[in-house]
C-alpha cells in the first residue's frame, strides 16, 4: 500500500522489553490498517513473544539484532561500536528509507546521539529537541525541550519555538498556537541569562504567537500550547508532572476506599472519574518525538507499557501524513 507507514520498533529497549513492547506494537497494528511495524532485536526472543498473539503477519516484520545497548553505557560509544544492536539498525532503516519512523523505550542517550549522527539532523536545524504531550486543563500543551539540550543557545529556543508551533498546529489542529518560555516569574525582566536573552528573540519573532513568560504552576492550565525551554527545567516539569499526577491519581482512589459512604460515592461517579483521571495519564500520549530530524525518531519512557508503545507507533502515522518534517524543513529554510 502506497499509504503504508513503515515504523521501526526497538523490541529490545525499555524496562518492559521485550514483552510489554512487542504487545504495544500488536496493538498498533491491530489500531490501524495503515501501520506497518518491523520488530528489531534478538530475533528467536521476538517471535517466541509474537506467538501469544493474533495479528495481520503480512504487516510485521522481525529484523534480527543481536546486540542491545544498555541505559548505562556511554551513549557515542554504544552507538558507535555495538553496530549490530536494535537501536542502531532500527536508525539505519529509517536513514535508509526503509522505515518512516522508529520508537524505542530503550537508552535515551543512545536514541539522542543515533538520532544526530545516524538520521540526521534537517539542514538549518541546530539542535533536535523532545517534544511530549503533557495534559493541561484545556487539552494538551507541547513541552520542548524535555531532555535533549541541557546547555542550549537562544537561537536553539527559538528554532524549539518553531518547529513546536509546526507540531501543534499540524498534529493537533490548533491554529496560531501560543507559544510560551518557561520563568520564574511574568514580567519580562525576569529569568536567568537565557531567557532574558532569548525572550527579545521570541517576541519579535514574526512566525510564531508568542505571549511570553510562562511560571510553572500556570502550565496545567493549558495558559499556552507551546512550553519553550532548555532540557534541564524541560525534564524537572516533566518529571514532577508524572510523580504529581501518580499520587494525585492514588490519593484519590485510596480517600475513595476509606468508608461505606465514600464507597458509594465512588461507584456514583466512577464513569466520570475514570474519563477525567485517563486525561491526566501521560502513557495515553504517547512518546516525546525528536523534532528536526530527516526521519522521525520517537523516545517513549523507559517504563513504556504496552498502552504507551501503541500509542507512540500511532503518533507516527500521523507525524507521516500532515508531512511535519517538510513544514519544519520549510519553517527553518525561512531563516536562511
Amino acid at each position: 500500500m502506497a499509504d503504508m507507514v513503515n515504523v521501526a520498533v526497538d523490541a529490545m529497549g525499555g524496562d518492559n522489553a521485550p514483552v510489554e513492547i512487542i504487545k504495544g506494537a500488536v496493538d498498533a497494528v491491530n489500531a490501524d490498517e495503515k501501520v506497518k511495524i518491523f520488530l528489531v532485536g534478538r530475533e528467536e526472543v521476538i517471535r517466541e513473544e509474537l506467538k501469544k498473539y493474533t495479528y495481520d503477519t503480512a504487516r510485521v516484520e522481525v529484523v534480527h539484532a543481536e546486540e542491545v545497548i544498555e541505559t548505562a553505557e556511554p551513549p557515542v560509544m554504544a552507538i558507535r561500536r555495538k553496530k549490530d544492536s536494535s537501536i542502531v539498525k532500527a536508525m539505519n532503516m529509517v536513514k535508509e528509507g526503509t522505515c518512516d519512523a522508529f520508537v524505542s523505550a530503550g537508552s535515551t542517550g543512545a536514541v539522542l546521539v543515533g538520532g544526530q549522527v545516524i538520521v540526521g539532523r534537517i539542514k538549518g536545524v541546530e539542535r533536535p529537541p523532545l517534544a511530549p504531550l503533557i495534559p493541561t486543563e484545556n487539552g494538551v500543551s507541547l513541552l520542548v525541550d524535555c531532555g535533549a539540550n541541557v546547555d542550549a543557545r537562544p537561537s536553539h529556543l527559538v528554532q524549539f519555538a518553531k518547529m513546536g508551533s509546526v507540531y501543534m498546529e499540524s498534529v493537533m489542529g490548533i491554529k496560531n498556537p501560543k507559544v510560551g518560555i518557561v520563568n520564574n516569574g511574568a514580567e519580562e525582566e525576569k529569568g536567568n541569562a537565557l531567557v532574558k536573552e532569548t525572550f527579545p528573540l521570541l517576541k519579535n519573532c514574526p512566525e510564531i504567537n508568542f505571549i511570553g513568560s510562562v511560571e510553572a504552576r500556570d502550565i496545567p492550565t493549558g495558559v499556552a500550547d507551546v512550553i519553550v525551554c532548555e532540557a534541564f527545567v524541560g525534564n524537572v516539569v516533566l518529571k514532577l508532572y508524572e510523580g504529581v499526577g501518580a499520587t494525585l491519581i492514588k490519593k484519590v482512589k485510596a480517600g475513595m476506599m476509606t468508608s461505606l459512604r465514600s464507597k458509594i460515592g465512588a461507584l456514583l461517579v466512577k464513569p466520570a472519574l475514570k474519563k477525567t483521571l485517563k486525561a491526566f495519564d501521560l502513557e495515553q500520549y504517547g512518546g516525546a518525538p525528536m523534532l528536526g530530524l530527516n526521519g522521525l525518531v520517537v523516545k517513549s519512557h523507559g517504563s513504556s507499557n504496552a498502552v504507551e508503545i501503541k500509542n507512540s507507533v500511532l503518533q507516527c502515522v500521523t507525524f507521516k501524513e500532515q508531512k511535519i518534517n517538510d513544514k519544519i524543513r520549510e519553517k527553518i529554510t525561512l531563516e536562511d
